[in-house]
């Protein structure tokens, strides 16, 4: 048996689900698959991952990132998340630091923000594949 060719499920905790499944749909833009049998709203993550929302109204994000989208522009995609509403994050810390919401960690750039419910998401561009 092999993990890796199994399909994956993304579960975060959620306070209140109308509120995030809008987010999450309309924001972000995932198509939402309907709700599951054990309560959770299921949104496609293209292919064969998923994006669970389990409600829970003590629901407490955690304090670390818990998904994070690849995408092709981070700029662009920023621009556009933003226009939707998404406030971004910024630091200023010795070893992260954000230049318009961007930060470059090697070979990726990253950007954070946080869902309805304070989880941590994050938008990351693969620097090395565009050589």
């Amino acid at each position: 048996m092999s993990l890796s060719s199994s399909p994956a499920t993304t579960i975060l905790p959620i306070a209140e689900g109308d509120r995030s499944r809008q987010y999450y749909e309309q924001v972000l833009g995932l198509p939402f698959l309907g709700q599951a049998a054990d309560g959770n709203l299921m949104f496609d993550l293209h292919g064969s991952a998923t994006l669970g929302l389990m409600p829970d109204p003590a629901a407490k994000p955690s304090q670390h990132t818990v998904m994070s989208f690849e995408v092709q522009d981070i700029s662009a995609v920023i621009r556009d998340l933003e226009q939707r509403g998404v406030a971004f994050e910024d630091y200023d810390l010795p070893d992260l630091k954000t230049t318009d919401h961007v930060c470059v960690l090697g070979a990726e750039k990253a950007a954070w923000f946080n869902d309805p419910d304070g989880n941590i998401l994050c938008l990351h561009e693969n620097l090395s594949s565009k050589e």
